[in-house]
Parts: structure tokens; C-alpha cells; sequence
């Protein structure tokens, strides 16, 4: 059952010339529920931007995105909060884990806001049992390597049991080694939870293992595989 649809999105930028700078252009797109998806091309090619909008955190200058048949960009900011924390997970390159919090403390971060569903504690030490690190709950992120801090980053972002999962180049900084766990990582919990996949990255490795495959290309999405 399709989940997600955009419909000919738009995006442009005022540029200091005066001319504005179109980065997408008439993007339309069909996801199904528990899908995989890539989203590849070089840098500045709009790939994040595309995922912003999608996650609600930057609106399309034209066309939609709908949810379930709900168009995010109708939402007040205070229901667009909530999609993000309720449907939505997210998975940075920059994993923007705090500091000072325990990997399990870090987890729950998203439980904070709203209702939680069930007993968040458990759900988090289950989360970091899925990605490897449930001997490491009371490490801080300092004490933990570069891939750990990603999974934990994707533990968090599953916290919520989002429907959707959206990765923004998450094995940029990461090794060889460290990039191809994370991927098995990412596909696992794709096929395992259910949980719709969109992934941006560089990485042809990890994108031709998602479901489809799509190159941004001059504003445009062209399919590349599925």
C-alpha cells in the first residue's frame, strides 16, 4: 500500500543575482509501506534538501508530499512537530548524540516529547540489543567509535517505532568496514521491522541495496534500478 507520495515538488532558492536558483524541479515519487529506497547524485545536487522536505524540515516551494494522504505542507509547525517525533525517525551523518547522556540515556531522548508508546526504557536496551551495543548502554558518546555512535543514533531514531526512517548519507564518515555493518544494519531493520527505508548517500554500495534506486539529475529524480 503506497505510504508516501510526492507530487511534483519544487524547490528554489533566492539567489543574490536575483534570479532565483531552482535545486528541484517536478519530483514525483510513490513509496510503499516497508519499501527501500536510495536516493543518489553528487553534492549540491539537492539530495538532503529532498529529504528535508519529506521529514517536514523545509516546506517545497511547489507541489506536495503527502503521508498517508495528508499533505505536510498544510500542517501548523506544532503538527508538523509531532509527525516528526511520532512517524518519523531520523539518522544523521552528524549523529548529534549528547554529550553527556549514556547510549541508553541518548536513546530515550525522543520519548521525552509527548506520550511514549509502552515501556521506553525497555524498548531502548531492546533497540541497542537489534544494533550491537547493549553491553555499551552506559558509555557516552565519547567513549564509544564512530560507527557505535551512528547505531546508536539509529536506535534513537526507531525509539518512537517511526513508520519511516529517513538516513542522510549515514555511512559518510564512517570505514569501509564500519559503512558495510551499518548498511547490513539499516537493511536488517528494514526487513525485520517493517520500517519504511529512505536512504540519501554517495555510496553506490549501500543504495544498490535498497528496493529502487534513484540518480538526482539536473533537478530531476531518474530511476536507476527496481
Amino acid at each position: 500500500m503506497t505510504m508516501l507520495v510526492l507530487n511534483k515538488v519544487g524547490k528554489t532558492y533566492p539567489a543574490p543575482s536575483g534570479d532565483d536558483v531552482e535545486i528541484l524541479k517536478d519530483i514525483s515519487l510513490e513509496v510503499a509501506g516497508g519499501e527501500s529506497i536510495a536516493i543518489v547524485g553528487p553534492s549540491g545536487s539537492g539530495k538532503s534538501t529532498l529529504l528535508n522536505i519529506i521529514g517536514t524540515l523545509d516546506v517545497p516551494t511547489t507541489g506536495s508530499v503527502l503521508l498517508d494522504g495528508r499533505d505536510l505542507s498544510t500542517l501548523a509547525d506544532g503538527e508538523k512537530a509531532e509527525v516528526r517525533n511520532r512517524q518519523l525517525g531520523f539518522v544523521f551523518q552528524q549523529h548529534h548524540l549528547l554529550p553527556q547522556c549514556t547510549a541508553l540515556e541518548n536513546v530515550l531522548v525522543p520519548t521525552l516529547v509527548g506520550e511514549s508508546k509502552g515501556d521506553g526504557a525497555t524498548r531502548a536496551y531492546e533497540l541497542l540489543g537489534k544494533v550491537g551495543l547493549s553491553t555499551r548502554k552506559d558509555y557516552r558518546p565519547g567513549q564509544l567509535s564512530g560507527g557505535e555512535q551512528l547505531r546508536v543514533a539509529v536506535a534513537r531514531a526507531l525509539i518512537n517505532q517511526p513508520r519511516l526512517l529517513l538516513a542522510d548519507e549515514p555511512t559518510g564518515s564512517l570505514d569501509r568496514v564500519g559503512a558495510e555493518a551499518l548498511a547490513d544494519l539499516l537493511v536488517t531493520l528494514n526487513k525485520e521491522q517493517g520500517v519504511t527505508l529512505i536512504v540519501v548517500t554517495h555510496s553506490l554500495s549501500l543504495a544498490s541495496r535498497m528496493d529502487r534506486m534513484f540518480k538526482l539529475v539536473d533537478g530531476g529524480l531518474v530511476q536507476e534500478n527496481g
